[in-house]
């Protein structure tokens, strides 16, 4: 899954693609590159963003959508607002990825039950501007994780959703600590224990930059932390983890390919 961020601050890379035709070509780049879903999103994420007026998501990511589903690519929307999700599926996108898993405009599962699109929901506390408020967990954060996804995909069957058409994401990096995204990485089962398909996103993040801080403590840079995200992927890939959201589509695709080589063999 490509990342295509139509926004002016997300920590990757707010405003590279920002402008509508920068957008389209950077999905197209992605596809070229070997993904296999663009995710389109004009909401930032970060820790600490604030969010966009829904004119401003609109006018951000439906255009895109629109040209990059002509050309045949299976489109995802990244966003948690009824809306937004309504106008990206009628603009041809055929996933919707809430990373609030309803929790923040529970009418878009409404929205989605009337579609026959695919709904991720992530594993989410509060908006980005505090969601670092929330990383108190009540036993093995894997297994807390599991459990409030539980209560999610109970909710999504009472709105209509079937099963087949649900993916759950663990949220590495929302209302996680370092600690925890490690520990939350090392106990994916759990969460793949609910029995639905699983969508992790660790391309880039603050932790890994943590882990890879220099001597004088500061982060790695936001595009120097690849090689770590590569061992994630390639260690997550055996496991049977079902999509990758990642920036660097070909570099995740080689790190694939060398594993799937490797497991032929086995």
């Amino acid at each position: 899954m490509g990342v295509v961020n139509v926004t002016p601050d997300s920590f990757s890379d707010g405003g590279h693609f920002l402008d509508t035709e920068r957008a389209i070509a950077h999905g197209r780049q992605l596809l070229a590159d070997g993904a296999d879903i663009l995710d389109v999103g004009g909401e930032s994420t970060r820790p600490g963003a604030t969010r966009p007026l829904v004119g401003e998501e609109l006018d951000r990511v439906v255009p895109v959508i629109e040209a990059l589903a002509a050309d045949g690519a299976l489109v995802s929307v990244d966003t948690m607002r009824a809306e937004v999700a309504a106008a990206a599926l009628a603009a041809g996108a055929r996933i919707v990825n809430d990373v609030s898993g309803g929790l923040a405009d529970p009418e878009i599962l409404g929205v989605v039950a009337g579609s026959s699109a695919t709904y991720v929901a992530m594993h989410w506390r509060a908006h980005s501007d505090r969601m670092q408020q929330f990383t108190s967990y009540d036993g093995p954060v894997a297994a807390v994780v599991a459990e409030e996804l539980s209560a999610r995909v109970a909710a999504i069957r009472a709105a209509g959703i079937a099963d087949e058409r649900v993916v759950l994401d663990p949220g590495i990096g929302f209302a996680k600590t370092r600690d925890q995204n490690w520990e939350l990485l090392g106990g994916i089962g759990r969460v793949q224990e609910l029995g639905f398909p699983v969508l992790v996103g660790a391309s880039r993040k603050r932790f890994l930059g943590e882990l890879l801080a220099g001597a004088d403590g500061n982060p790695r840079p936001v595009d120097e932390r690849e090689l770590a995200h590569a061992a994630i992927v390639a260690l997550l890939a055996s496991a049977g983890i079902w999509a990758f959201r990642v920036h660097d589509v070909r570099a995740t695709c080689d790190v694939l390919a060398t594993v799937a080589r490797i497991e032929r063999e086995r």
